[in-house]
């Protein structure tokens, strides 16, 4: 399905929440002296969805509000005063000061065999740097977020392995890798909506590990005025990072407007320019967090969609029924692929979601939006349930996510490893290259392998009614033994897209994934 937004609330990279000194009723119900787990968080989740949402303030202290970007940044969470330091455990929690563009304050709090304790904020906490500002004035002013850290690449030290920041995003690290895509706990209305509603992780319990611990544990609750949420997520560090994720939805009754597009499981991403669609005056060949969405449907089909960066907004949907997985990739982890020494894009995580349970009947959507420069996230992908809730009754997901690097979930059989658009040598007329476009598009994988050297392999294209394939081959590349498909297609309207969709067979079986691609209108 190809459609173009009518309406899209732009969203800028990270979007954030702001600050104020935290109200006392609000901190009453953050303590307990009993034992604190996801039931606790679901029964604030359930009960919120019958009272009517309020926003939380972000009016900051007049002092901290006046401080530019570089000012902000020169505020410093003092890291001999991290959580869990002095226990020397395995994991330890700093956090994020409000100012500027993080203003709505979330609660943090400690959970341990003895219940759960508010955490409070301290000037004592903090580096101020050079900024001429009071703390002592602005009372409980509460965080902006939190990070955790772990021995993820050395014993020595403390890498950051997750963060929490802004709405209900989050964000985590693999062994070896740097920090590109996001996750978020819930989308709201991403399209077919009047304008996007960004829920917000307001509360959080961390719980405190024991030793020698091989993961950790966090509770968060969601706030929105259509919706409340309860959430787990459970993070062990590895080359490969995993975070449970257990939720539980709740639809605000009395809300207004129905909510049109739920998104569960939404990742969010970044793609610039890449092989299949270059850009002529940058130096790097290709710019992105993720190149690809994969899909495993519950049919049993996998799925490949190469990104891009349309012109207009771009949204399409994959139906299925209990779907094995999706997920934003980052496939192509050379260096020499990107040629950017600072931003080393070869090292961004690729993040599947593998479902724990059966999902029912929906779609999984890609959101594509055209972005001038790599500073924006413009891509997202998430999970529709054919059917939403009553108010109520949750609506309960749980879900694996992983931050996989150069080993990752890929198809069983074979997967495209680039996707290049372009001819070469042609004597077609400037009339025929205009109405025409062609890929090259190489496949790699173990039931390729295991073929013969003299096998017979074609590719199965298919065209939707705007496009005509004038030209199909396949042979093997004999310098990289890949095998490679050019395909050729017509287009009949200039003003319509063209979706497109491949795979290779031998013997009349599939020996590849399905490689679907929209040609966007000139």
């Amino acid at each position: 399905m190809y459609a173009v937004l009518s309406t899209f609330s732009r969203r800028a990279r990270r979007s954030a929440g702001p600050a104020i000194a935290l109200a006392a009723s609000l901190l009453a119900g953050a303590a307990s002296a009993q034992a604190f787990d996801f039931e606790s968080v679901t029964r604030l989740a359930r009960d919120g969805a019958t009272q009517p949402y309020r926003a939380i303030s972000d009016k900051l202290p007049a002092d901290l509000a006046k401080l530019n970007y570089d000012q902000v940044r020169d505020i410093r969470w003092r890291p001999d005063r991290a959580l869990w330091r002095a226990d020397k455990l395995p994991f330890e929690a700093m956090f994020f000061h409000l100012g500027l563009y993080q203003t709505e304050p979330v609660l943090l709090n400690e959970v341990t065999p003895q219940g759960a304790r508010h955490i409070s904020y301290s000037r004592a906490d903090f580096d101020y740097g050079k900024n001429q500002v009071k703390p002592q004035n602005w009372g409980d002013l509460g965080f902006a977020g939190f990070r955790l850290h772990n021995h993820l690449n050395s014993p020595d030290y403390k890498d950051e392995l997750v963060v929490f920041q802004g709405a209900s995003y989050f964000r985590a690290l693999g062994k070896g890798q740097q920090y590109g895509l996001s996750a978020r706990g819930l989308a709201i209305d991403t399209v077919g909506g009047s304008g996007e509603e960004f829920p917000r992780f307001k509360e959080f319990w961390l719980v405190k590990p024991e030793a020698g611990a091989q993961k950790v544990t966090v509770y968060a609750l969601m706030d929105s005025p259509r919706a409340t949420g309860a959430y787990q997520f459970d993070i062990t560090p590895g080359p490969q990072t995993t975070t449970t994720v257990r939720s539980r939805v709740f639809m605000r009754s009395g809300a207004g407007k129905p909510i049109a597009t739920l998104g569960i499981a939404p990742l969010t991403s970044m793609f610039f320019f890449g092989e299949n669609q270059p850009r002529k005056q940058d130096f790097r060949p290709e710019v992105h967090d993720s190149d690809g969405l994969m899909i495993a449907t519950g049919e049993g089909e996998w799925l490949w969609r190469p990104l891009q960066n349309p012109k207009q907004p771009l949204v399409t949907s994959f139906t299925t029924k209990n779907p094995k997985g999706f997920g934003l990739m980052q496939r192509d982890r050379e260096w020499s692929s990107y040629e950017d020494v600072e931003a080393r894009y070869e090292r961004r995580p690729s993040a599947w979601i593998r479902p724990l349970h059966d999902w029912g009947d929906g779609r999984v959507e890609l959101v594509q939006l055209s972005t001038p420069d790599e500073t924006h996230d413009n891509i997202v992908a998430y999970w529709v349930p054919a059917q939403m809730p009553p108010p109520g009754q949750p609506l309960e997901f749980a879900y694996e996510l992983s931050w996989q690097g150069d080993d990752q979930q890929r198809p069983p059989s074979a997967w495209a490893t680039q996707s290049r658009r372009g001819v070469g040598y042609t004597k077609l007329n400037e009339q025929a290259l205009a109405e025409q476009t062609q890929y090259v598009v190489d496949f790699d994988g173990p039931a390729l392998k295991a073929l013969a050297a003299d096998a017979t392999v074609k590719a199965v294209v298919t065209s939707d009614a705007n496009g005509k394939v004038l030209e199909n081959i396949v042979y093997r590349n004999p310098a990289t033994n890949q095998w490679r498909m050019t395909v050729r297609v017509q287009r009949l309207k200039a003003d319509q897209p063209i979706e497109l969709r491949a795979f290779l067979q031998h013997d009349n079986n599939a020996v590849s994934e399905t490689w679907t691609h929209i040609i966007l209108p000139e």
